[in-house]
């Protein structure tokens, strides 16, 4: 019979960016702006409770996406709880492009197993990375909010993820608008083929991705220009599309964050446009602007 633990488990889950622009489903960076969950076992019955990002329009019962990962969880390490009680506080963006429902997926699966006595035993952190890349249905977001830091990521047979290193001068600012993109609408704006050139471009950007990310950072700009997806989403989102196509202009590596709208700039230490002052500075009216850190521990139970 499974037993389970006594009070409630906490987790914080980082904000992440996939594709980083050419890197398109392959590449995953973790952010310093994290989600903060709790759970416990209870008697019966299932409580939510939402505060933060989001909290207006996500479900309160078995249809929260936290609520949908654990129970998956559970059923693979055939627990069953009596009851739960669950109480977030979000502060990532919802359909930003910013990884919020990875990161729901990888606090929800870390929570079951840390509500099952003995559940790393059980359940390894790889079958648990597995698990939560299946239910997103793809791993670049998952990856890196599971393992944290800068994560190549894909799938043969089964997920793969592997940490790569990031250059400690490495930060970002991401200009977050008001209005959200569904990530389905972004994607389906997407061509089936490519031409052979552009596809032979983003592959050799993506190669010098992981070089500059790791040690030349000096390279991002020329590293982070895409051929596959960002100019096709257009449509979907003008306005971050054409911050993109202004910060560019004066050396930024911008980019679109994950499937957008969220524009992410790598920011450099120095007195250039790239200096994190100055481009907090050129934050559109009515947008966000945050200066993030690279986060390098992914999901973290406290």
């Amino acid at each position: 019979m499974t037993r389970f633990v006594s009070g409630p488990v906490r987790v914080t889950v980082p904000a992440t960016s996939a594709n980083l622009g050419p890197g398109f489903d392959a590449l995953g960076l973790a952010l310093a702006l994290r989600d903060q969950v709790e759970a416990e076992v209870v008697g019966s019955g299932l409580s939510v409770e939402v505060t933060g990002a989001g909290a207006d329009d996500v479900p309160r019962d078995d249809r929260h996406l936290i609520v949908r990962a654990m129970r998956a969880a559970f059923e693979l390490m055939d627990a069953e709880p009596p009851g739960l009680a669950l109480r977030c506080h979000n502060l990532i963006p919802h359909a930003r492009g910013l990884g919020s429902s990875s990161a729901a997926i990888v606090a929800g699966v870390t929570l079951a197993r840390a509500l099952v006595a003995g559940g790393s035993l059980v359940t390894d952190d790889e079958a648990l990375f597995q698990l939560a890349a299946s239910l997103e249905g793809h791993p670049d977001n998952v990856a890196p909010a599971y393992y944290g830091g800068f994560v190549i990521s894909g799938r043969e047979d089964d997920f793969y993820a592997v940490r790569s290193a990031v250059d400690p001068r490495v930060s970002t600012v991401v200009f977050v608008p008001p209005t959200p993109v569904e990530t389905q609408v972004a994607r389906g704006l997407l061509p089936e083929t490519v031409p052979h050139r552009a596809a032979a471009a983003n592959s050799g950007r993506t190669a010098l991705l992981v070089a500059a990310l790791a040690g030349q950072p000096e390279r991002l700009h020329l590293a982070t220009r895409d051929y596959l997806h960002q100019e096709y989403r257009e449509p979907a989102m003008p306005d971050s599309l054409a911050l993109v196509r202004a910060l560019r202009a004066d050396g930024v590596a911008a980019i679109v964050s994950g499937a957008g709208p969220t524009v992410l700039a790598f920011a450099d230490g120095g007195a250039s446009a790239g200096a994190p002052a100055a481009l907090l500075a050129r934050c559109p009216e009515g947008w966000d602007a945050h200066h993030l850190a690279v986060d390098l521990d992914g999901v973290l139970l406290s």
